[in-house]
């Protein structure tokens, strides 16, 4: 111990290596005092009865390392195939990982790549993994994350799961949904058209939805989001699909007994389609960051005509677009005769203004204490999917992002998901 810094480091690995091992024993002969026996026979699961056919080892990896138990085997010989009721018990039934473990290594693998998630838990747990293992433990972990949540979602929707309202109810709750690509293998975009130069997809489309609530405003007037309040789904299915899926998130939110619902997006008619399908009372606002950004668009489109003029002109718009004033910008914009390209360019900016023109009555919105932007949902989709999904050479089969996302909207919910889990919080459809 006498050694500097690299005897202490190397103490603490040799001892910790021995306690892992004497936990593992422990761990071990506490899980097989119950062997698992059932009785003579116990059900198979598919209707009929397996009988006791002796004691089998089962080894797994856990925490402390790998652990053996020996537990009872049953066999079913009409259908032929053989389970142990304790592995069930144990939450390790068909697994080679605890439930232990498994927790780990979704929270290893959703925050980085799959390599450095297997170095990451041999450094700072001790459990040596593969890089192919741990994949496929996350990808599975995340399948059934995504699986639970869905199903959640259709029983809700058919009323045979009613949650209860939040407590205490929120003042007001938002739903800011977007889309972003993630890259994916060739086979998973074959035959889908893209923006590339040879019209082909690189990506696939996740579709993301991100619930918070608000109850105060700041001094100057400004909402301020309930901390702790987000919950975010998200999915690859088509708009129809996912149109499901965010209505019954906003009845587990509360959707139906708050007193302010409100809708934010990028202005893209996909979202609004879900907007008015599912919640038709709420308010819906385009995002006055994406507003800004096409107005800037629009300069560009006159620029040749407004000279030396053009920053005062955008400036004058953007006062416009601030009190919601659309009819203003139209006004200044049909001033200018145009033709041609510019006609069309200038018309399809323009549009996206007409179209939004009730989504943009921001000085109205702001008095009103909501928010105008839908930084959430484009915070979500940059951390959620940006970080982990698009790094450097990354190609993705849509079900392998789609459970990674899966685990990564749980841990992105989780304060929340904590807070709705408690005794109380849903009841069966009378």
């Amino acid at each position: 111990m006498g050694c500097g810094g690299a005897g202490m480091e190397a103490a603490e690995q040799v001892i910790r290596a021995g306690l892992l091992r004497l936990g593992g024993s422990m761990l071990g002969e506490v899980l097989s005092a119950d062997r698992g026996h059932r009785g003579p026979r116990v059900p198979c699961g598919s209707g009929h009865e397996a009988s006791f056919a002796g004691y089998r080892d089962k080894s797994f990896d856990t925490v402390l390392g790998l652990v053996t138990v020996t537990r009872a085997w049953y066999h079913c010989t009409e259908c032929g195939h053989g389970l142990a009721p304790r592995d069930a018990e144990l939450g390790v039934a068909g697994e080679s990982m605890s439930p232990g473990l498994t927790a780990m290594n979704d929270l290893a693998a959703a925050a980085g790549p799959f390599a450095s998630a297997a170095r990451l838990l041999e450094e700072l747990a001790g459990v040596r993994l593969t890089a192919k293992r741990v994949e496929r433990a996350a990808e599975a972990s995340g399948a059934a994350v995504a699986a639970a949540g869905r199903g959640r979602a259709a029983l809700i929707a058919a009323r045979k799961l009613v949650p209860l309202p939040p407590s205490p109810l929120p003042d007001k709750l938002y739903a800011a949904i977007d889309g972003t690509g993630v890259p994916m293998t060739a086979k998973e975009t074959a035959g889908r058209e893209g923006k590339g130069e040879d019209g082909r997809a690189r990506t696939r489309e996740a579709k993301l939805a991100a619930f918070f609530t608000q109850d105060k405003v700041d001094d100057e007037g400004y909402p301020v989001r309930d901390r702790a309040s987000a919950s975010v789904i998200a999915t690859f299915e088509p708009a129809a699909v996912f149109a499901g899926l965010v209505k019954a998130e906003g009845i587990r939110r509360g959707a139906d007994h708050v007193r302010q619902l409100t809708i934010l997006g990028d202005g893209a008619a996909w979202i609004w389609g879900i907007a008015t399908a599912k919640f038709p009372e709420a308010t819906q606002i385009v995002d006055l960051f994406h507003a800004r950004e096409h107005l800037h668009s629009l300069t560009r489109s006159l620029e040749f005509m407004l000279g030396d003029r053009r920053d005062e002109w955008l400036a004058a718009r953007l006062e416009d677009l601030d009190y919601g004033d659309i009819d203003g910008i139209e006004a200044a914009v049909r001033t200018y005769p145009l033709e041609g390209i510019k006609k069309q360019e200038t018309e399809k900016e323009l549009g996206y203004f007409l179209n939004n023109a009730p989504r943009m009555r921001y000085r109205w919105f702001r008095s009103r204490g909501l928010f105008v932007g839908s930084g959430v949902i484009e915070a979500s989709c940059k951390t959620i999917v940006g970080q982990r999904l698009k790094q450097a050479g990354m190609h993705w089969t849509t079900a392998g992002a789609d459970a990674i996302i899966a685990l990564r909207c749980k841990e992105a919910s989780s304060t929340w998901e904590a807070a709705c889990q408690q005794p109380r919080t849903q009841t069966g459809a009378a």
